[in-house]
């Protein structure tokens, strides 16, 4: 039986073109996050299964590569159950490893604690445009802040990235889980209900007011409910004003600094921001992630047609595993999306060094070898990149493959 040629379903071979344009924005995002402070971390791909299933994932709960015992410890033949079988998995994302991190290494470390983390996730999810079972995640996070300075920072040391990579009229929409919360009790909504109110509200792009009234109608709620529901969102402008008119709306069930801290967090972004984007308010942001409890952002951009990135307030999740919490807030940006992105837009490395090939004859004398090779030893030195190949008899087309891959000078040489 042949072996198979083809990657395993949602996984990828990654050829030198992308891989010189992976290294790029992994090494500008190493320099930009550092610029604003964050330190570079790292946690196993492998997680305990208790950490993983701990219902703070939300759906990726359901994605979950899960790992067999092994050894003595895997017993199929005595097995009753899925945990007689499994005691790990790979992780779905960066954020529970990195709580079991800091829960674990708090001591030794600054506080607030300001950490970058770029690694390889798993997500049994259907494969698509952009989106992969394998990919990496890149996330920026602050511990123990507990005001709004650690959105603030997080915007700020994302966008930053952003616009060193060319990215342009690009929108961060902003939200807060708590004015989620106040909208869906001012209307009515049983706080048991509220879940299943915010995953409808969540398809709001895709199948309108009217999509979400029917789905919500569908579910048993009271039209009075429904209809004060909906009815705020068409009043709600998407800046400042439409935060305001939360904190009024929603006095009685909102509290006010809720609303101004918001404010707060957009004007101070637009005042200092150094990209091309604009700060939205969108009442309609969800984020699936059940362990979000303040304010919550995403990354809009219109030539991807849907998020690029994300993430917000997360101060109870370290506490599962301390029985403290502790404040935490952080941003991923979808690595993988964006650069395909790049890739799509023909983006050119602006800090690429010059490729030069030296082309030999073949049986080329050795005394003439030793020359040539010094000579790229000298050239290399002043930052050109310098491949030596033997010269094939189709030289145009070995030149035409090389110059695909960014060599622009040829330099032939001969055993006369």
């Amino acid at each position: 039986m042949a072996l198979k040629k083809k990657p395993v379903t949602g996984m990828k071979d990654i050829l030198p073109k992308e891989m010189e344009i992976r290294n790029y924005v992994t090494g500008l995002i190493r320099e930009t996050y550092g610029s604003f402070g964050f330190t570079s971390i790292e946690t196993p791909s492998v997680e305990h299964i208790e950490n993983l299933c701990s219902k703070q994932g939300g759906d990726n709960e359901k994605l979950i590569f899960k790992i067999l015992k092994r050894g003595e410890k895997l017993k199929l033949d005595q097995a009753k159950e899925e945990a007689d079988l499994v005691d790990s998995g790979l992780r779905y994302d960066l954020t529970v490893p990195l709580s079991r991190y800091y829960s674990n290494n708090a001591n030794e470390l600054p506080g607030p604690f300001k950490a970058l983390q770029m690694g390889y996730v798993w997500r049994a999810d259907r494969p698509q445009r952009g989106r992969f079972r394998q990919f990496m995640q890149c996330d920026i996070d602050i511990l123990g802040e507990p005001t709004y300075m650690a959105e603030i920072e997080l915007v700020l040391a994302t966008t930053t990235l952003l616009g060193k990579l060319d990215f342009h009229n690009f929108t961060i929409r902003i939200n807060d889980r708590r004015i989620l919360k106040a909208m869906a009790e001012y209307s009515g909504f049983p706080k048991e209900s509220f879940d299943t109110v915010f995953i409808i509200l969540d398809k709001m792009d895709k199948i309108g007011l009217e999509g979400v009234a029917k789905e919500l109608e569908e579910e048993g709620f009271a039209k009075e409910s429904i209809d004060t529901y909906l009815a705020m969102f068409k009043e709600i402008s998407s800046d400042i004003q439409g935060v305001r008119y939360c904190k009024e709306k929603l006095s009685g069930v909102l509290d006010e600094q809720i609303a101004e801290d918001l404010e707060t967090i957009i004007s101070t972004v637009e005042a200092v921001k150094t990209a091309d984007f604009k700060m939205a308010f969108d009442p309609t942001l969800v984020r699936g992630m059940s362990y979000y409890t303040g304010p919550i952002f995403e990354i809009s951009m219109d030539e991807f047609g849907g998020s690029v990135g994300g993430g917000g307030r997360y101060d109870e999740m370290i506490g599962k595993f301390t029985g403290n919490n502790t404040s935490a807030c952080g941003f991923s940006i979808g690595f993988e999306r964006i650069v395909m992105l790049l890739l799509e837009r023909g983006y050119q490395i602006p800090t690429a060094k010059t490729k030069k090939a030296y082309l030999i004859e073949k049986n080329m004398p050795a005394d003439k070898l030793i020359e040539i090779f010094r000579q790229a030893e000298e050239e290399r030195k002043t930052g050109i990149q310098v491949n030596i190949s033997i010269m094939k008899k189709n030289k145009k087309f070995q030149k035409d493959q090389m110059a695909a891959e960014g060599y622009t000078e040829f330099v032939e040489f001969f055993k006369r």
